[in-house]
C-alpha cells in the first residue's frame, strides 16, 4: 500500500502518469516539463497564465524551475521498482489501489498480488505462471484448457485433450521438458551468434584500424604533397625575383649607357651651334680680309665623327634577352632536379630476366627485358634455379626494402601472368606455378579474363580491363603489392597486402606470344 501511496504523490496532475522531468511553478505545483508547456503554450493568447491545480495567475509566462528533488524521487522509485521486477501488471483483486502483481492464475484468468497469492487455492489445476498480459495465449483456442503438453512433429502447444485427440499418435512432451530442449537449442545458437558477433566486430575493429591507417596515411601524403607545393612556390617566387632582378639590373645598365651617351651628345651639341653661330657671323661680316682669315672649318663636320658617335650608339646595345631565359630555364630545371630528388630517385641498375631461371622453352632476348615463348626447346644449360614445369623466369634483382613499380608490355600472349615472387619458390612441380603457393603473387590473363592469385586463390577482375600494359607497384615496408593497367587514364586493378618474409623478384609466365619489362625501375626514398 505504502508503494501505491508514493506512486499517486509521483503522478503528474495533466497526464496522470508519473513525473518525466519535474519542474515546478512559484506557486510549489509540480508538472512534467512537455505537459506543463502545452498547457501554458493554449494560454498564450489570452493574456494571463493560470496553474492548472491552484489557479494562481501570472501576467508573464512562468518560468519553469526544475526541481531536481523530486527528479532524483522519481529515479530512484523507477529503479527500485525495476530492481523488484515490476512488469506494470497489477493485481486484480486490489480494487482501492494498484499493486504489482506477483503471479497469474491460468485457469482463474486472474492476476495476483502476495497477499491475494496466499489465500489463494493451491489446487494443481489452478496452474500459477509469471505475470503476463497475454494469459488467452496460455490456452487452448479449441478446448478452452490450459496448455500443458508440446507436439514435437506438430511444433504446437496443445492441452491434455488435444494430447488425447488428433495429436495422439504423436510424440508429446510436457511444456516444461520441450521448453528446456528449445532452450538448449537456443543457446547453442546464442553461442554461434556470440562468436559470429565477436568476428564481426573483430572485422568492424580490423577495418577501422585500416580506415584509420588510411587517414594517417592521406594526412602524411597530404602533409607531404603540401610542403613540396609550398616550397616549389617559394622557389618559384625567389627564381620570379632573380629574373625580374636581372632584367632591372639589364635595364638600368643600357639606361646609364644611352644617358651618358646623350650627355655627350648633348655637349657635341652646344659646340655645334657655338661653331654654327660663329660661321653665321662670318657669313654675316662685310670685311672680305677678316672672313679670308678665319681658319679654314671644312672640318666642323668631319664624316669620321659622325661614325664615332653612331658606334658608341650602336655600342650601347640592348636587353640581353637571351641571359634572361637562360636564368629562367636554369631555375626551373633546378626545381625539377630538385623535385625529382625529394619524389624519387631513378636507379641506374634496370631490371633484368634471369636466364639461368628461364624455362626450356623461353627464349631471352639479348637485353634480357623480352620472354618469348617457344615450341623449340632452348638450349639453356641445366641449373638448379631453373623453371621445369612452367614457361616462367624471375628477374636477376631482388627487392628487400622501399617502394618500386616495374612495367611489362602484353605481346599478343594468349595466356600469361605477371607478378613477384620469394627466391625459394619450387622451381619443379605445381607448387612451382606463379600464383599457385604461397611464395608468389600475380596478375593473370586466360580465356580472356583477368584474376589476382595467391596461394591458389583466385580474385576475379573485371572483364572490360584493356591490359597491353601492365604497372606493378610495391612498397615492401608496407607489405602492399598493387596493380595497374596503363590505360587512358590509368586503372587500379587491385592491392595485395601481406607481410613479406623473403626478398622479392619480379617473375613472369608466357604461353604463345612475349612479355617485356619496358623501362627501369623507379624507386622512391
Amino acid at each position: 500500500m505504502a508503494s501505491a501511496d508514493l506512486r499517486q504523490e509521483l503522478d503528474c496532475s495533466i497526464c496522470l502518469n508519473i513525473y518525466t522531468d519535474p519542474v515546478s511553478l512559484r506557486c510549489g505545483h509540480n508538472f512534467c516539463r512537455v505537459c506543463i508547456d502545452r498547457v501554458l503554450d493554449t494560454q498564450e493568447g489570452s493574456g494571463v497564465y493560470t496553474c492548472p491545480d491552484c489557479r494562481a495567475e501570472c501576467q508573464e509566462r512562468p518560468a519553469l524551475i526544475r526541481n531536481i528533488p523530486l527528479c532524483n524521487i522519481v529515479g530512484r522509485f523507477l529503479s527500485t521498482q525495476r530492481d523488484q521486477g515490476e512488469t506494470g501488471i497489477f493485481c486484480t483483486y486490489c480494487i482501492h489501489s494498484p499493486v504489482p502483481a506477483a503471479k497469474s492464475c491460468l485457469l482463474c484468468e486472474a492476476f495476483l498480488c502476495d497477499n491475494h497469492l496466499r489465500v489463494h487455492s493451491k489446487s494443481a489445476e489452478h496452474v500459477l505462471s509469471d505475470p503476463t498480459t497475454s494469459l488467452g495465449n496460455r490456452k487452448c483456442s479449441v478446448h478452452k484448457k490450459i496448455l500443458e503438453y508440446y507436439c514435437t512433429e506438430d511444433a504446437a502447444c496443445i492441452c491434455v485433450y488435444c494430447s488425447a485427440g488428433e495429436h495422439r499418435v504423436h510424440r508429446v512432451e510436457m511444456l516444461d521438458e520441450a521448453s528446456e530442449k528449445k532452450k538448449e537449442k537456443l543457446r547453442n545458437v546464442l553461442q554461434k551468434l556470440t562468436t559470429k558477433r565477436e568476428e564481426t566486430e573483430k572485422r568492424v575493429q580490423s577495418l577501422q584500424e585500416r580506415r584509420r591507417e588510411d587517414q594517417e596515411k592521406a594526412s602524411g601524403v597530404t602533409e607531404t604533397v603540401t610542403a613540396l607545393f609550398r616550397d616549389i612556390r617559394r622557389q618559384l617566387e625567389d627564381l620570379e625575383k632573380r629574373v625580374l632582378s636581372e632584367i632591372s639590373r639589364q635595364e638600368e645598365s643600357v639606361s646609364l649607357s644611352v644617358s651618358d651617351l646623350i650627355q655627350q651628345l648633348e655637349i657635341k651639341k652646344d659646340e655645334l651651334s657655338r661653331k654654327m653661330r660663329h660661321i653665321e657671323e662670318l657669313c654675316n661680316m662685310s670685311d672680305p680680309v677678316t672672313v679670308l682669315q678665319e681658319p679654314d672649318t671644312g672640318n666642323l663636320c668631319d664624316t669620321e665623327d659622325r661614325e664615332r658617335h653612331d658606334d658608341q650608339v650602336h655600342d650601347v646595345g640592348d636587353l640581353d634577352v637571351g641571359l634572361i631565359w637562360e636564368t629562367l630555364y636554369t631555375g626551373l630545371s633546378d626545381i625539377i632536379v630538385e623535385i625529382n630528388v625529394g619524389i624519387y630517385v631513378q636507379e641506374a641498375t634496370d631490371i633484368l630476366l634471369d636466364v639461368n631461371t628461364a624455362a626450356y622453352k623461353l627464349h631471352i632476348s639479348g637485353d634480357r627485358k623480352t620472354a618469348s615463348w617457344s615450341d623449340i626447346y632452348q638450349n639453356h644449360p641445366e641449373t638448379p634455379e631453373r623453371f621445369q614445369n612452367y614457361n616462367q623466369v624471375i628477374s636477376t634483382r631482388r627487392f628487400s626494402s622501399g617502394r618500386h613499380y616495374w612495367e611489362v608490355e602484353i605481346s599478343k600472349s594468349l595466356k600469361w601472368r605477371v607478378g613477384m615472387c620469394y627466391p625459394s619458390i619450387d622451381r619443379i612441380g605445381g607448387q612451382s606455378y606463379i600464383g599457385d603457393n604461397n611464395k608468389s603473387w600475380g596478375l593473370c590473363m586466360y580465356n580472356n579474363q583477368y584474376f589476382m592469385i595467391h596461394d591458389s586463390e583466385e580474385i576475379q577482375l573485371p572483364d572490360n580491363i584493356p591490359c597491353d600494359r601492365v604497372r606493378i607497384y610495391l612498397d615492401y615496408e608496407a607489405g602492399q603489392l598493387s596493380f595497374y593497367s596503363l590505360c587512358d587514364p590509368i586503372r587500379h586493378l587491385h592491392t595485395i597486402t601481406a607481410t613479406f618474409t623473403e626478398p622479392l623478384h619480379a617473375a613472369l609466365y608466357v604461353w604463345e606470344g612475349c612479355l617485356k619489362i619496358s623501362g627501369g625501375v623507379r624507386s622512391w626514398e
